[in-house]
């Protein structure tokens, strides 16, 4: 049986050494990447059979960066591993385009079979939160409040005023004006309510766009 290609992303070194020499053995690794704009580049550029990625990465999250792959209309199929275990977190996954999503205290057999699904074209949730997540769908329970009516733009320049960055910097990383940054955190503090950077930063946290 061929060997899938597998593309590693998250932040933590450790993780993704821990991930390496598990995966090693069945699978050919063909890079490893620390922030969801690495991720999208090199998706693009290798396009291997499997990309394992954390939701909580800086720069872009993991979401919005398969939803900007899957708006590519790449054919690598996307697998979560994360520590959210948040409903949430995996209906905004799912819909963003993931064939699966498992939880980093899964067993290390659940990452082999959850490729083994997704490369059969199936879609592969963690048994831990499965049936909470088709209760949810079912439901069709809101959970994400206001942060549908954002703009793609929009989530990424609230994610990187989450992380510290300036108006400048941010303009740099998005390659626009400044002056169109703040247009955007002007726009992003209207529809949701919010009146200061700090709220945005505590409502970024809140849902998922960064970590703590």
């Amino acid at each position: 049986m061929k060997r899938p290609r597998v593309l590693l992303a998250d932040d933590h070194k450790i993780v993704v050494e821990g991930l390496t020499k598990l995966l090693a053995p069945t699978c050919d690794l063909v890079g490893t990447f620390e922030n969801g704009r690495e991720l999208v580049q090199a998706v693009k550029q290798l396009q291997p059979d499997v990309a394992v990625v954390d939701i909580s990465m800086p720069l872009l999250n993991g979401i919005d960066a398969v939803a900007q792959l899957k708006k590519a209309k790449v054919k690598t199929k996307i697998i979560f591993l994360t520590m959210h275990p948040d409903i949430t977190y995996a209906t905004r996954a799912l819909e963003a385009g993931a064939s699966g999503y498992i939880l980093k205290q899964s067993a290390p057999s659940e990452l082999f079979e959850a490729i083994r699904e997704v490369l059969k074209g199936r879609v592969y949730v963690t048994s831990m939160i499965a049936k909470d997540l088709l209760q949810s769908l079912m439901q069709k329970t809101a959970h994400s409040g206001k942060l549908t009516e954002l703009t793609p733009r929009q989530r990424e320049v609230l994610q990187l005023v989450a992380e510290g960055h300036s108006a400048k910097e941010i303009a740099s990383v998005l390659k626009i004006s400044p002056r169109t940054v703040e247009f955007h955190k002007h726009s992003i503090a209207e529809k949701l309510n919010l009146d200061s950077q700090a709220q945005l930063v505590q409502y970024a946290i809140k849902h998922g766009l960064v970590s703590t």
